[in-house]
């Protein structure tokens, strides 16, 4: 049953042509929004620019069943950790439905931080051109219905900590959406919200900026300060994951002691506070370099007066300690896939990672981690968990790289070094004519791409290469299942999506595996989807 599919995934026939001009094949209006969405922070990409993402997926957002629109809304929040495309996707979904709570309910369920209401509002005010006083005039009902039930699941602290001087305010929003509370305490946060009387919160950066406007009678009295301010941070046990992970660098820096260290180390590698803190698997790579760039610098790099504060104290922190932390890395971010299935010691894998200059863009303009980044973390977490792996990269050439099992972020490194070794070019045809010259036979072939695949040796031609070796390949492999992980959505794959076991999955997060899952058992890639109760 490959041709009579569900309309949500029904094959396209269509040929089309990718970015680099090959044959490629388009996909169904549902699969390209979830692959468009789940892969974007809606900033420029290597072929398409954050503004030309966003007219793509309003585009498909006005063709598609609105109930799907809605789930996958809450599936990218919810399931995938991401904060921005959620919600756009309802904000565009109150454009083009009405007559029920379709709206409300998913406006409720995307909006779980207080920052994302004013930032939900300042993009609504946007895409319907609303400017100066008017910009929040006319709301529709259902956004408001929807805020207003966000209004009423935060507390003062939460309302504290994001109450920001933006365009939008949460003391806006709440003159727009009016809310209900919930009770006497909740309408006396309300109050302290327009009073502007809320407590200042707890929180890593309200203590530091306390302590650096007090005197110091020296620098080093101030660093020895620092260090004690992230001491108490620490002990409070009231920093959230992320900023834990943010902040590795600063405390090593500061010269907290190797007991708090190790309480940061154990923190992290928490397998609940893992879960609890959903993050995206490449937020544990960059923090996992800036260490790893601690000790590479060594002590010559340091400055001064942080030698001379170190000296005063009597301790240095030693490649050891900072290992620990590296190590706690290493084990937060290997929970990523502890319970896969479908993957035995039976199981012949082959992971497959593009390093083409496509893939040497950065997830969002401030970051550090590029696309390529994310195809290695990924790949190497499968790595770890599949003890019959083949494991390599593509670009002008496909090389197979022997790495060790046990080790995710630092493997991440070590192909991060080799890059330049098969080239950058796309040439990921050729990953499947080396498992042919080699007779390999593999059950799951893993590809990490962006999907622009082309054939640099023989120019464009009538027909995919990709789809020619895959061809060829299931000849001598005919159980053999291809999945193209998707990490840049731009809507096009090299081979037809559920024909000759050919599979797409998109996403950065470790929830890709879920949908990998879904695949295993016959569903379909949107399956996850589809799953949400509204």
């Amino acid at each position: 049953m490959k041709f009579n599919q569900s309309a949500a995934t029904a094959i396209n026939l269509n040929q089309t042509r990718n970015h680099e001009g090959a044959v490629a094949f388009a996909l169904s209006p549902m699969t390209e929004l979830y692959s468009a969405v789940v892969t974007t922070m809606l900033s420029d990409a290597f072929y398409e620019s954050g503004d030309a993402r966003l007219a793509r997926i309003r585009a498909l957002v006005a063709v598609v069943d609105p109930v799907f629109v809605a789930k996958l809304a809450v599936y990218a929040r919810e399931q995938m950790n991401l904060r921005t495309a959620p919600v756009m996707l309802a904000v565009e979904l109150a454009r083009i439905h009405n007559g029920d709570d379709l709206v409300a309910r998913t406006v409720a369920r995307v909006v779980q931080r207080p920052d994302e209401i004013t930032e939900l509002l300042a993009y609504y005010s946007a895409v319907n051109e609303r400017k100066d006083t008017k910009k929040l005039n006319r709301l529709s009902k259902q956004v408001q219905k929807g805020l207003a039930m966000a209004f009423n699941r935060f507390d003062e602290y939460q309302f504290a900590k994001y109450n920001r001087d933006t365009a939008v305010r949460l003391r806006d929003a709440l003159f727009l959406v009016h809310p209900t509370a919930k009770d006497v305490a909740q309408q006396a946060i309300f109050d302290k919200l327009v009073s502007n009387t809320l407590q200042t919160p707890y929180t890593w950066e309200t203590e530091l900026s306390l302590m650096g406007q007090l005197p110091y009678s020296s620098e080093a009295e101030k660093l020895a300060a620092v260090g004690q301010t992230w001491q108490a941070l620490i002990e409070s046990q009231k920093m959230g994951y992320m900023a834990t992970l943010r902040n590795l660098r600063n405390m090593v820096q500061a010269q907290v002691s190797e007991q708090h260290l190790n309480t940061v180390a154990a923190y992290l590698a928490d397998p609940k506070n893992v879960a609890r803190s959903k993050q995206l698997p490449f937020r544990f790579l960059a923090a996992w370099r800036e260490l790893a760039a601690m000790t590479q610098a060594g002590q010559d790099e340091r400055s001064i007066v942080q030698r001379i504060a170190d000296f005063a104290r009597g301790r240095l922190h030693t490649m050891v300690e900072i290992s620990g932390l590296m190590n706690a890395l290493e084990t937060a971010v290997g929970q990523s896939a502890s319970a896969l299935r479908g993957f035995d010691a039976e199981t012949r894998v082959v992971v497959a990672c593009d390093v083409s200059g496509s893939m040497q863009q950065p997830v969002s303009p401030k970051s550090k981690v590029l696309l390529y980044d994310i195809g290695l973390l990924l790949g190497m977490v499968l790595r770890a968990r599949c003890k019959n792996v083949l494991c390599g990269m593509f670009g002008d050439t496909w090389k197979v790289v022997d790495l060790p099992e046990s080790r995710v972020l630092a493997n991440v490194n070590e192909f991060y070094k080799r890059e330049g070794e098969v080239g950058y070019s796309t040439n990921g045809h050729l990953v499947l004519a080396g498992l042919v010259k080699r007779k390999h036979i593999a059950d799951k072939v893993m590809v990490f791409t962006d999907c622009q695949l082309w054939n640099t040796n023989q120019g464009q031609r009538t027909k995919s290469a990709m789809a020619v070796q895959w061809a060829a390949y299931k000849k001598i492999a005919p159980n053999a299942k291809l999945y193209l992980f998707d990490l840049a959505g731009y809507g096009t794959t090299p081979l037809q999506v559920l024909a000759d076991d050919v599979h797409l999955i998109a996403g950065w997060s470790d929830k890709v595996f879920d949908v990998l899952e879904s695949l295993e058992a016959g569903q379909d890639s949107l399956a996850r989807v589809n799953e949400i109760v509204l």
